[in-house]
Parts: C-alpha cells; structure tokens; sequence
C-alpha cells in the first residue's frame, strides 16, 4: 500500500497513549488501533481531523505516500 499510516510515530511524539487518544476523539480502541496499525482502507475526513486536533499535528504528520 503506497499509503503509511505515522499515528504511531505522532502519538508517541505527544506521549499520548490509545485509550487517550481514543476517549478525546471519540472514537473506539479497535477501531483507533486499526487506523494506527495501517489496517484499515480508509479514514473519513471528520476522523482525520479529529485526530489532528487532538494532536495539534497536520494530516502530513500521520499519512505518508510512499510509491
């Protein structure tokens, strides 16, 4: 997949753990871990930036383009 997901790499950087970021965007641990893991093929727009705010971060930050 051309597409990696860094949420891994962000939450760290923030020293912020899954069941925080989880609670503060208001979405579910496995689906969190989904996203964060890169096993999902999808992510809608509300949810991304959701994530970016709670991180203070840009979409640039999570999603990487590898050809």
């Amino acid at each position: 997949m051309p597409i990696i997901l860094r949420l891994d790499r962000v939450m760290a950087d923030r020293k912020m753990s899954l069941n925080e970021l989880s609670e503060k965007v208001g979405i579910s641990n496995v689906n969190l871990s989904n996203l964060k893991t890169g096993k999902v093929k999808a992510i809608r727009f509300s949810t991304l930036e959701a994530v970016c705010e709670v991180l203070d971060c840009q979409p640039g930050d999570i999603l990487e383009y590898k050809p």
